[in-house]
């Protein structure tokens, strides 16, 4: 385990290219990622959060990456244009059904683009995409800063970057619009009411 300062994104970045496993600052809360091609990293992020059951959701530099791992319509287009980059994770079908089994359920995956500029930093730096669940053990409230990932985490990693508290401090609100409707799953930053009023105007 190592703790870098925030402008050591590139270091970080090579661990994760090198299949291990980061623990990183986003606009909501600290993230646990690695390698979203890697099946092994990915299985070490399911076992360092004593998570074997819930897929895990996937970060993007952009939102054309976005739209490359799922496919798009135009529900997700309207939630886009208003809450992404930002804290609202939108599950819709994958178009990549070769990603590793951690990251898909019933055909599904999760992503969003974070609006936090390390973060956005060192997904670009590792090709786009990165595995971003919280840095917490499963059950345990997520980590606002590095100091909350340690308690609640331990050393279950291979690098942190340490930028102080998350902006946010909740986690993102994730909506499943895979059917062409709002499916709220998690209520997070992002109210549902906010939701249901912006895609009715």
């Amino acid at each position: 385990m190592k703790i870098l300062s925030c402008g050591e994104v590139r270091e970080a970045a090579e661990v994760v290219l090198k299949g291990g496993l980061v623990v990183y600052p986003t606009d909501t809360v600290y993230g646990l990622g690695c390698d979203p091609r890697n099946e092994r990293a990915v299985r070490a992020v399911l076992e360092a959060k004593m998570r074997p059951d819930k897929p895990l959701p996937i970060l993007c530099s952009s939102l054309s990456v976005m739209k490359g791992l799922g496919v798009w319509n135009p529900l997700a287009e309207r939630l886009a244009s208003r809450f992404l980059p930002g804290p609202l994770t939108l599950v819709l079908e994958a178009r990549d059904k070769g990603l590793p089994k951690g990251l898909i359920k019933d055909g599904k995956v999760g992503l969003r683009v974070p609006a936090h500029k390390v973060a956005r930093e060192l997904i670009g730096l590792v090709g786009g995409a990165l595995v971003g669940t919280s840095a917490n053990l499963s059950g345990t409230p997520p980590p606002r800063s590095p100091e909350e990932v340690l308690s609640r985490l331990g050393p279950r990693f291979d690098v942190m970057l340490d930028c102080g508290p998350t902006p946010l401090g909740i986690p993102s609100t994730v909506v499943d619009v895979s059917g062409g409707r709002v499916e709220v799953i998690r209520e997070g930053f992002v109210s549902k009411e906010e939701i249901l009023s912006w895609i009715s105007t």
